[in-house]
């Protein structure tokens, strides 16, 4: 996957947001990132997208979803959304990517889903890849890093992993859905995730039912599972 603005210095996009960074890694539940992106490019955030090798092994798996050379294209199709969006793509080899940079300045990171292997990887400070090295920039940065697991049970290394991150000032999240909604479908449930994803952040959404509304949810954007 290459990186479309490697020579890139633009940090806020012409409508002055600053970007926000979306990783997509190898653990089952690509749908709640694909989910998350295409929200957020329903209400015209900006976002840098990474996504691991693993990650499009999954989605093949999962959704028999095979993008070809042209990710971000392939990608947009599946979501039903224009090649207008503000989506910027980026190859985990280049690390002269804008996100590689605490200076380059964002609203934050959500890793969705976010793989043991990956956690353990941010947990202890590793760069191998230009995910691990924008979790790294984001958590020295002082800015908000979630991570979102997924995989059940936990082994005391993975505990001591999301504490050490806890720590560090990451919020650590899963992905655990609720049912006092009364959720008619997946669908309903996949937003449920997201939605208390972009709660973190203070994107406001209207994706699920909260606690104690007495009404659905108001906000139906196309979905696509």
């Amino acid at each position: 996957m290459a990186s479309e603005d490697a020579n890139s210095n633009s940090h806020l996009d012409q409508s002055g947001q600053l970007p926000f960074v979306v990783a997509i890694t190898g653990a089952s539940g690509a749908i709640y990132g694909m989910r998350l992106v295409q929200f957020l490019m329903e209400v015209n955030q900006p976002v840098d997208l990474l996504m691991s090798k693993a990650a499009l092994r999954v989605v093949k798996e999962e959704h028999d979803l095979v993008f070809g050379e042209d990710f971000k294209a392939g990608l947009l199709k599946h979501l039903e959304l224009p090649d207008t969006v503000p989506l910027r793509t980026h190859s985990l080899t280049d690390y002269g990517a804008s996100v590689a940079s605490g200076s380059y300045r964002t609203r934050g990171m959500a890793v969705v889903p976010c793989s043991l292997g990956t956690l353990g990887a941010i947990a202890s400070g590793l760069t191998e890849n230009l995910i691990h090295r924008a979790a790294a920039v984001t958590l020295k940065e002082r800015r908000t890093l979630l991570i979102l697991v997924r995989e059940m049970p936990f082994g005391l290394i993975q505990l001591r992993n999301m504490v050490t991150l806890s720590e560090a000032g990451a919020v650590v999240a899963c992905a655990s859905p609720g049912f006092y909604h009364r959720p008619q479908s997946v669908d309903d449930q996949i937003d449920f995730v997201v939605g208390r994803v972009l709660d973190q952040f203070g994107f406001d959404n209207r994706l699920f039912k909260r606690w104690k509304e007495d009404s659905r949810p108001i906000y139906q954007a196309s979905k696509k599972s």
